[in-house]
């Protein structure tokens, strides 16, 4: 502990250069105590079962319908461009109606947007479509 006495001068007030750093541990010492009362109600959690990431491959069947989307928008069935959604909708009310119903499959362009998807979606549940996937592109190896 130091001690800062006045100058050999008399007793005129000296400015004294250094810091006191009492106050600034006592209110770390503070937010440290606080903190570890806040972490352990932070950290709880609601039991959920997550769904784990699986790639499965899957094998196209003849039935499976592949419904395309270019980088423009435009609705492929297969390789024939559609003139709109509705007429998807039309298209996809005949497949629902078939025992068993097949599988759709929704290719859509990456660089795309998602807009056109978003109303294949739309059809295919106005349409009553049961099954339906997304192709994709595995990730590269490594």
């Amino acid at each position: 502990m130091a001690m800062t006495l006045p100058g050999a001068g008399g007793g005129a007030e000296q400015v004294v250069s250094e810091i006191n750093t009492t106050p600034l541990v006592d209110v770390m010492l503070v937010l440290l105590i606080i903190f570890l009362i806040t972490i352990p109600v932070v950290n709880f959690n609601v039991p959920v079962d997550l769904p784990k990431q699986r790639n499965e491959l899957r094998e196209s069947t003849p039935k499976d319908i592949v419904i395309s989307v270019d980088s423009q928008g435009g609705i492929f069935w297969f390789d024939a461009k559609l003139n709109g959604t509705e007429d998807l909708v039309q298209r996809l009310k005949v497949v629902a109606q078939q025992n068993p119903q097949p599988e759709v499959h929704v290719r859509g362009d990456s660089r795309g947007s998602y807009a056109p998807v978003g109303r294949i979606l739309l059809a295919c549940q106005r349409a009553g479509i049961m099954k339906l996937g997304f192709i994709t592109e595995p990730p590269p190896r490594g």
